[in-house]
């Protein structure tokens, strides 16, 4: 479903979130997180990430939300345009981010459940 330029897809298992479709991973970071709200959880992912690498032509980030049986584990990066390429401390630099402490917990307080994180 597309709603406000972006592709959105839910499941009981997944949650996605493209600017483009179909989603592609030409650079990723993955995380694992406790659980949340999948689409707040993208959702906030998602911006932090445009920011990070705004700095990268031809990026259209995608955020892949997964249930599992411990929590959450989220894989974040993206589809680089045709005929550009990624520096390749690309995939670090969103690991970087998915693993920052203080945006981790600021993410969490925005997705909780229930009031609790």
């Amino acid at each position: 479903m597309r709603r406000g330029g972006w592709f959105e897809t839910r499941s009981a298992a997944r949650y996605v979130l493209a600017r483009q479709w179909p989603p592609r991973f030409d650079v990723t970071g993955q995380a694992a997180f406790p659980v949340l709200r999948r689409g707040r959880l993208a959702r906030q992912i998602r911006q932090d990430l445009w920011r990070a690498l705004q700095d990268l032509r031809g990026f259209s980030p995608v955020v892949m939300v997964a249930a599992t049986e411990s929590g959450l584990y989220v894989t974040a990066g993206g589809r680089i345009a045709e005929g550009l390429r990624a520096p390749a401390t690309t995939g670090d630099r969103i690991t970087a981010l998915l693993e920052d402490p203080a945006v981790r917990r600021r993410w969490a307080r925005w997705a909780r459940i229930g009031g609790r994180t």
